[in-house]
């Protein structure tokens, strides 16, 4: 029970005061700069907390890897991130509950459209942009495709998946490993042509995710508001206003999901030529 209670002796007796719950810390994998993910969420974690009666607080590190950093180090309760399924981090005890509902991600590689280089063994020698280290579709899946092709390349870390793209397109680096969803509003949004070089198959997208101390019964009210969203007018409106703060033409809503749905992000990492050490 997270509800604190504040009480005050009196002479003539006790008068106890419920204080408000203390929120439970939401952490969400910046793919963006941390203004447009604040803008994003924010208005659904407003939604969920209203709903599911589970407070909820967006917590965003700096970059990518520092928010995975403090899932690791036990600072949060819930997460949307698909950086829990290495080895190591999958014994950490983490539940699934929801997943955004598209098609799902695939790791590429991407060029500008103008850049001369037509295939990824142009690109030995050359120097490519990923969000971080930890990331899935922003790197492990893009770097596993250089690596079997047999390319070797300088990695460039930009913090997060579109400081990746930006590099990308300012001509700082000659391709960028990408989420080819992340990589499409990006592009739209700046209208910027782009080609690619190499897929992935699909992922499903980023999951909700629940800490193992947060309590069972949490959990399915939480999974329960997010997967609720789409068939409530507020909720519509609700991820409506998150998509016009990224520019995305159609709103994204959330469906039931469970550790199954991400088997496929277990079976990459035992046959990875990227070394996986977290």
């Amino acid at each position: 029970m997270r509800t604190l209670w504040a009480c005050l002796a009196l002479v003539l007796g006790t008068v106890c005061q419920a204080a408000p719950p203390v929120p439970y810390a939401f952490g969400v994998l910046n793919h963006r700069s941390l203004l447009l993910t604040a803008a994003y969420w924010n208005p659904i974690l407003g939604y969920v907390s209203a709903r599911s009666g589970v407070p909820l607080e967006l917590h965003i590190g700096r970059t990518a890897n520092e928010t995975t950093d403090r899932v690791v180090a036990g600072q949060l309760d819930f997460s949307y991130t698909n950086h829990l399924f290495t080895p190591k981090r999958d014994q950490l005890g983490w539940r699934v509950l929801a997943r955004q509902d598209t098609e799902g991600i695939r790791g590429q590689v991407v060029v500008l459209d103008s850049s001369p280089v037509k295939t990824l063994q142009e690109l030995a020698g050359r120097t490519v942009a990923f969000a971080n280290p930890y990331g899935f579709t922003g790197y492990y899946v893009p770097m596993d495709a250089l690596l079997r092709a047999g390319v070797k390349i300088t990695p460039l870390f930009a913090g997060n998946q579109e400081a990746a793209m930006g590099q990308l397109m300012s001509g700082e680096v000659d391709a960028a490993g990408v989420n080819h969803q992340v990589m499409a509003d990006f592009a739209r949004r700046r209208q910027l042509k782009y080609r690619v070089l190499a897929a992935s198959e699909p992922y499903y997208d980023l999951a909700v995710m629940a800490s193992p101390r947060v309590s069972a019964a949490d959990g399915e009210k939480v999974r329960r508001a997010f997967v609720g969203m789409e068939r409530d007018p507020d909720g519509q409106r609700v991820l409506q206003l998150a998509a016009q703060s990224l520019g995305l033409p159609n709103a994204r809503g959330f469906v039931a999901a469970d550790d199954r749905d991400y088997s496929n992000y277990r079976i990459f990492f035992k046959r990875s030529r990227v070394p996986v050490n977290e």
